[in-house]
């Protein structure tokens, strides 16, 4: 019987310990999507307990909680740090085969030193014990990026987004670079008038253009591309349900960004088409910088309406959705293709049934100029774990290159996230392991096999971001 969570976690074979040990432990850490909040960088924030490190925001905790019962007030109320600890101390036991189980530990184990079980009667010593180490400045916000050897974080920012925290973390001359992400979602939300026009006027505010017509809000969106660009963004994300391919004219685009900056509200047929329009629109923006374009599909969100109107949006009541999007991928994707305007791509998918379609997808838009120019992005949210990893990675093998992968990243909120990757690591080495002690890879190609760990745990993503 093998140990929990020891050295050799996750690993099945001698091979697979050995790519990992040699190989994988060694490389930094390239996070090149996340929801970091860049004042906390900036600031190199101190935090005041470990429930609000581990569980101030996590809505993947939150929702454990309330499959065991937990009242909403130890989630996101107004209890005490300790007591919100102490029920997620006790749910841990019932999180087993969750990939929550393995996180808690694995965070525990890495961050702090706690080998550990988390359950009510450990509950205690252990939130003390981590109090006490947060309290220290190798704790600290930058203190933790620094103790898991990242090099790189690409937070996720708003066209109106000032940057200033950006800014100040680069001129203070932090080591570990802090990029900021073009998230221009909102720009595209046309189905409340109000709010759309709302987000208008700030965007005229930081841009200072005068918006008053659709050209006019492309200027300003150029404008703050401009100035992302500056500050060392090279990737953009769209978190959107299904890909947008409505054909349209630009007298037709005109005339809807007039109707609904002037308060009416927009037909769906209306809606699609002004969000394909944008697509399409910031696609050749990405391009003509030559940014990554990532794309996040698939999510229903706000599912519970009594909680979204109690608690807002991110807070645990999003699924997994079911849409035909292969034919509107290909039609956008084609589309810039033929204009000579599709930048290097990333596609993550929600719904694992799309995995397959995914991987050759991607493979239809290769063009030789660059090496896995159109990728198919690591499991994503409810995929982000053993299971979804290996479905992802088996699908990219069989239907493509898993050599050329840019690999994992945290899409976390959180400065204890950074074991995913170790998590990725581990399954991508375990998979490889096998292969070659079931004769399926040759062993005789062991130093290749172990550059190509290297290479998609770290030298893939900074070769094509060029970090």
């Amino acid at each position: 019987m093998k140990t929990f969570m020891d050295e050799n976690f996750l690993l099945e074979t001698k091979t697979a310990q050995e790519l990992y040990h040699n190989h994988a432990a060694k490389m930094p850490i390239i996070d090149y999507h996340c929801h970091l909040v860049p004042k906390m960088v900036a600031d190199d924030y101190t935090f005041n307990s470990l429930t609000e490190i581990w569980l101030g925001g996590d809505h993947y905790k939150w929702r454990a909680m309330r499959t065991n019962g937990v009242d909403e007030r130890f989630c996101t109320g107004d209890t005490s740090d300790w007591e919100k600890f102490e029920k997620w101390a006790e749910t841990v036991p019932y999180t087993m085969r969750n990939p929550l189980y393995h996180w808690t530990h694995l965070e525990l184990k890495t961050a702090f030193g706690i080998t550990k079980l988390l359950s009510p009667k450990t509950a205690r010593e252990i939130y003390d014990e981590c109090n006490e180490k947060l309290a220290k400045p190798e704790f600290s916000a930058r203190g933790l990026m620094r103790h898991y050897n990242v090099q790189v974080v690409c937070t996720t920012d708003d066209p109106i987004d000032s940057l200033e925290h950006h800014i100040r973390t680069r001129e203070s001359g932090f080591e570990i670079k802090m990029l900021p992400t073009w998230r221009p979602d909102k720009a595209m939300a046309v189905e409340v008038p109000g709010d759309f026009r709302a987000y208008m006027e700030k965007l005229s505010e930081v841009s200072g253009a005068n918006i008053s017509s659709f050209d006019d809000m492309i200027e300003a969106l150029r404008k703050r591309h401009q100035f992302f660009e500056e500050q060392g963004c090279r990737l953009s994300d769209h978190g959107i349900e299904e890909f947008y391919a409505e054909d349209y004219t630009d007298a037709e685009i005109k005339a809807i960004f007039n109707k609904v900056y002037g308060g009416t509200v927009l037909t769906q047929e209306e809606i699609l088409k002004f969000k394909s329009a944008m697509l399409i629109v910031f696609g050749e923006m990405d391009a003509e910088t030559g940014w990554t374009q990532q794309f996040h599909y698939g999510a229903i969100r706000n599912n519970n309406s009594k909680m979204f109107k109690q608690l807002g949006a991110d807070v645990g009541f999003d699924s997994i959705g079911e849409f035909n999007t292969a034919r509107a991928m290909s039609k956008y994707f084609d589309k810039l293709n033929s204009a000579g305007k599709l930048t290097k791509t990333i596609l993550y998918n929600l719904n694992p049934c799309a995995n397959e379609m995914i991987a050759t997808m991607i493979g239809n838009f290769q063009d030789g100029t660059i090496a896995g120019k159109i990728q198919f992005g690591s499991g994503w949210w409810f995929l982000d774990q053993k299971d979804g990893m290996e479905k992802q990675m088996n699908a990219l093998s069989v239907l493509g290159l898993l050599s050329r992968f840019v690999g994992m990243l945290t899409d976390s909120r959180s400065f204890l996230s950074y074991p995913r990757h170790e998590y990725f690591r581990r399954t991508l080495c375990n998979l490889l392991g096998k292969d070659i002690e079931n004769g399926e890879l040759p062993a005789s190609e062991m130093d290749f096999i172990g550059q190509m760990v290297e290479n998609i745990s770290y030298n893939n993503a900074k070769q094509f971001f060029k970090f």
